[in-house]
């Protein structure tokens, strides 16, 4: 689950992180209030969506102007102006997609008199088992950029989780961010601080991005971007109430209401299949023979006949879907239970598109039966790559 910038650094500041004061808004009203309501005479306005590089995004409107969707003003009557042209209007950016998002909320910040950028991240690093931070001195540029183009220039500092962050540790991150001074004192609390809010609030990613450090040598977190664990939420109520579900995909939406493991693509193959490394290997097959999934889709082990229903409604509800790949292996999950459910599923919402239904494993015979005798125009496989070859023909039209 992810939250916007304003949320993340609210939660920041309740540990103690250094931010500047801000005020979220939901109108151009409220903007120019907000603004009245802060020191000035600079103020950043803050497009407030799930997508990073906002502000060399740009916005689809042509009233929205082509100044991205982090603008800098000099004035409360400039405050009151970029309010209008942005909300309503929709960002595109490069973590968007050509679609963009619709801005419906604006983060209005005190300004900063900027001397540094730095990139600082905390994400769980799989090659050591432990939480790691990541730092550069290249903040406010894309990570990936500058992994690729001066990988020297980011530094992995991996925590020991029996002993913290530790004195060694800070001046480790220290050195690569070429901290001194009052940064480096500020350091001391703030690299402790983010690690405990990383580990408290069940973060998978905790990404301050710039850091910055002030003319007067002080640390501040600039932007903060946080997502968590979404199967620890039901530990963190405070932070389950901070989701914007505008932000995301109604059928991710849909799919969680039913405990499916759904995340939505790009392509036009829907895919049902039990078991996330089957599912993968599903995509990369369709992939193999010139097609692309429309999503990832794990109905889980012991899913039922309401829940394989349910996936099926999912899958079909995507306008971007030509053909459907129902690839089974039956171990706690039933050959027939899962023919059923696409059963009862077609003869709810109509099968509009090819359907290749590929079962094998427990009870597969009857699961077989069912669907041969359900009189549906259903597709049978014999096997994964026979059930591959054959929707990719199938919605191809060979």
């Amino acid at each position: 689950m992810n939250i916007h910038e304003y949320q993340a650094k609210a939660l920041l500041k309740g540990f103690g992180a250094p931010v500047a004061a801000g005020v979220p808004v939901f109108s151009a009203d409220e903007a120019e209030a907000a603004a009245r309501s802060l020191p000035g005479p600079l103020w950043v306005v803050k497009s407030q969506i799930h997508a990073g590089g906002r502000g060399k995004g740009r916005f689809k409107e042509a009233s929205a102007g082509d100044k991205g969707g982090v603008r800098l003003a000099r004035s409360v009557d400039e405050v009151v102006k970029f309010a209008r042209e942005m909300l309503g209007s929709t960002l595109v950016t490069k973590q968007t997609g050509p679609a963009g998002k619709q801005v419906n909320r604006l983060y209005v910040e005190d300004g900063a008199d900027i001397a540094r950028e730095l990139y600082c991240s905390l994400l769980v690093d799989r090659s050591v088992g432990r939480v790691a931070f990541v730092v550069s001195t290249e903040g406010g540029m894309d990570i990936e950029t500058v992994a690729h183009d001066t990988p020297d220039k980011i530094v992995t500092v991996a925590i020991d989780p029996e002993a913290g962050v530790t004195t060694a540790d800070v001046a480790a991150i220290d050195a690569a961010l070429k901290l001194d001074g009052a940064a480096a004192q500020d350091a001391q609390a703030l690299f402790p601080l983010l690690y405990r809010s990383f580990l408290e609030k069940d973060m998978s990613l905790l990404e301050v991005n710039p850091l910055i450090v002030l003319k007067d040598g002080h640390l501040r977190v600039l932007d903060a971007k946080m997502s968590f664990d979404g199967n620890a939420l039901f530990r963190h109520p405070d932070v389950e109430a901070l989701r914007d579900l505008s932000e995301e995909d109604e059928k991710e939406i849909e799919a969680h209401r039913h405990d499916l493991a759904y995340v939505a693509l790009s392509g036009n193959i829907g895919c049902m299949v039990n078991g996330a490394g089957l599912a993968m290997a599903t995509m990369d097959i369709i992939k193999l023979y010139g097609a692309e999934p429309a999503n990832f889709l794990d109905v889980g082990g012991g899913a039922s006949r309401e829940k394989v229903t349910a996936a099926f409604k999912i899958i079909t509800a995507d306008p971007a879907v030509k053909g459907i790949l129902i690839n089974i292996f039956g171990g706690i999950m039933k050959c027939d239970v899962i023919a059923e459910g696409v059963i009862a599923a077609v003869r709810e919402v109509g099968l509009k598109v090819p359907l290749v239904v590929r079962l094998e494993g427990t009870n597969v015979a009857l699961g077989k039966k069912i669907i041969a005798n359900s009189g549906l125009d259903v597709i049978a496989a014999d096997d994964l790559d026979d059930a591959a070859r054959k929707i990719v023909a199938a919605v191809k039209g060979v």
